[in-house]
């Protein structure tokens, strides 16, 4: 019989850029937009007239929801 342990994880906020999340997602620009706009990822936020970013924590959370489809 196993026990399963609920953990609580904290995440940092702050504005990731593409670069970064390529990094944390293994994923280059292309599938992350079409991921966008297909409602599959979270979306970027508008930081200029060409600058965008993303939530870290959206991000964050994006990626453990993935990895609990897993089990």
């Amino acid at each position: 019989m196993s026990t399963q342990t609920n953990q609580v994880i904290h995440f940092e906020r702050r504005i990731l850029r593409r670069a970064e999340v390529e990094a944390k997602t293994g994923f280059k620009r292309a599938h992350i937009y079409n991921l966008m706009k297909a409602g599959k990822f979270p979306k970027a936020l508008r930081l200029g007239v060409r600058a965008v970013g993303w939530d870290s924590v959206e991000i964050d959370e994006w990626i453990a929801d993935r990895l609990q489809e897993r089990t």
